[in-house]
């Protein structure tokens, strides 16, 4: 059976289809991908992928202004190749663009599709709830109580199949070409720990002052010599830290391709690193990571997909920040945890003691849950607050839900709570449980009679529930979830109860969970 994998996203999201990937193969299908040119060298680093497509993405755009007929015709040629060399079985997209998703519906056979697609007029298809998470997820990520690899995985179809990110490892070539790199830096060294100073917005960037103070103790503690990694657009901070490290270092900021890149981590004794397609590679390969999660970026959700990390992120009461929203703080989150708090988690992970609590520092350690998802364990006694007790009550409760089926019992941690988080978190539940309540009736009489006066009624008790949910910052994500999919919904009224319905069990559990 050959599964074809489609993710047109960027580098970090690739190499998280690893557990896709793997999950297929033991399967026993043979799987092939498609990914945008410019990432195809990233493909080179997924273990067990029997094919590659690369799709000229910004080929096929540029050339839309100009001549489109050419366009087009260069977009059917991949078609065409793909169908010849790799005719798929099974598709799965999980990317929601437009483009994506009709390229997914021109190389999907029927009715073996997963993920994002296209019915036969245009209309956005989603293959399972789990897909229209995935989507909403990406823009609301301070909400997400799972990895995106779990959420890959499902959006897949696959269950209990793949959750691991083991990457193919350098080949014996890269390993020799990864050495000579790093002794042509420092001749002798009793070891290296990378550090990838950059990341995709500056206020998600730990600051390169905090990273030369860390590699300051672990050379004259541990003896390890830092490595810098990154872009070529990141140069400037590979010379910042140059200049102000007084010690041997080895600067391959802009200087490896992504295989050499690997071969490097694969030698090093581990990473510091901010929240980075980097880390992704390195938990891949094995190398142990300590990251750092500032502003919208947090560990529950891009954490490292390999049990034995650490996570650290800012104590602070607004962390993660929102998506589009402005930092009031002048972005204190990233000087919260301190180069002291990185050493003594580095330190731990070579094999030292479990370091105690580091004022402004939540540390989290990554492990596999009971249910098979990468879930998070609090080195920094972080663990029974009130975020993290709402991130576990929605993993047991999303889990069977998205699904398709229905929680069978109480997790007890709402009673550990705060107060004032309980009871405002219980009046909501409450509030949207008798309003999906209400809608379900309403709906049943405006399917026995369809007037104007039931339909305003059931809108309006629509509107109400979105209102509720919409301003409750705990509940936001279902509020989106329950949009989308009432949407998508909205032309069949039978398929909208039949979700309403859905939805109540949901929080008929939730509220059960407080009360």
């Amino acid at each position: 059976m050959n599964v074809l994998v489609i993710n047109l996203t960027r580098f970090g999201d690739l190499i998280q289809t690893q557990p896709v990937v793997t999950g297929f193969r033991r399967l026993g299908c043979r799987v092939g991908l498609v990914c945008l040119e410019n990432f195809a060298s990233a493909a080179t680093l997924l273990d067990g992928v029997d094919a590659v497509f690369p799709l000229p993405g910004a080929r096929l755009l540029s050339g839309l202004d100009g001549d489109w007929r050419l366009a087009v015709r260069d977009a059917d040629g991949f078609r065409a190749r793909v169908l010849a060399e790799f005719p798929p079985d099974r598709t799965v997209n999980l990317t929601p663009s437009v483009a994506a998703r009709l390229l997914a519906r021109a190389l999907t056979p029927d009715g073996a599709a997963a993920g994002f697609f296209v019915d036969e007029f245009g209309f956005n298809a989603d293959s399972s709830a789990w897909a229209a998470f995935l989507q909403l997820a990406g823009g609301n990520r301070g909400a997400s109580p799972f990895n995106i690899c779990d959420i890959f995985r499902r959006t897949a179809g696959l269950a209990g199949e793949g959750n691991s990110l083991a990457l193919a490892a350098p080949t014996a070539e890269v390993a020799a070409r990864a050495e000579t790199l790093l002794r042509a830096g420092v001749a002798a060294a009793p070891g290296f720990v990378a550090m990838q100073l950059g990341a995709s917005e500056d206020r998600r960037r730990w600051p390169v002052e905090y990273f030369v103070r860390t590699a300051r103790l672990l050379r004259e503690r541990d003896g390890l010599v830092p490595v810098l990694l990154g872009t070529g657009g990141e140069a400037a901070l590979g010379e910042r830290f140059v200049e102000a490290f007084d010690g041997p270092c080895v600067n391959l900021v802009g200087r490896t391709s992504l295989a050499e890149l690997a071969g490097v981590l694969a030698a090093c004794r581990a990473l510091v690193t901010n929240d980075t397609g980097t880390m992704h590679l390195a938990a891949g390969l094995g190398t142990p990571v300590c990251a750092v999660f500032l502003a919208t970026a947090q560990p529950w959700d891009t954490g490292p997909y390999r049990a034995g990390n650490i996570c650290l992120e800012p104590d602070l009461e607004c962390h993660p920040c929102a998506f589009g929203r402005e930092c009031g703080r002048e972005h204190a989150c990233r000087r919260a945890v301190t180069p002291e708090a990185m050493y003594a988690h580095v330190a731990h992970l070579l094999g030292g003691d479990r370091p105690g609590p580091f004022p402004g520092a939540r540390a989290w350690l990554t492990r596999t849950g009971d249910d098979g998802f990468m879930d998070l364990v609090s080195l920094s006694g972080h663990g029974g607050t009130d975020r993290a007790l709402w991130i576990a009550i929605q993993r047991a409760h999303y889990r069977p839900f998205l699904d398709g089926g229905r929680f069978a019992g109480k997790t007890g941690l709402a009673g550990r709570m705060s107060p004032g988080a309980a009871e405002g978190l219980y009046k909501t539940l409450t509030s949207a449980h008798d309003l999906l309540f209400l809608l379900s009736r309403q709906g049943m009489v405006l399917a026995q009679a369809p007037r104007a006066q039931a339909k305003a009624k059931f809108l309006t008790s629509w509107q109400r529930l979105q209102n509720v949910l919409g301003a409750n910052d705990y509940l936001n994500m279902l509020g989106l979830l329950w949009k989308f999919e009432s949407q998508r919904h909205g032309g069949d009224l039978a398929s909208l109860l039949g979700m309403t319905d859905r939805y109540l069990g949901l929080f008929a559990s939730l509220k059960a969970e407080f009360e």
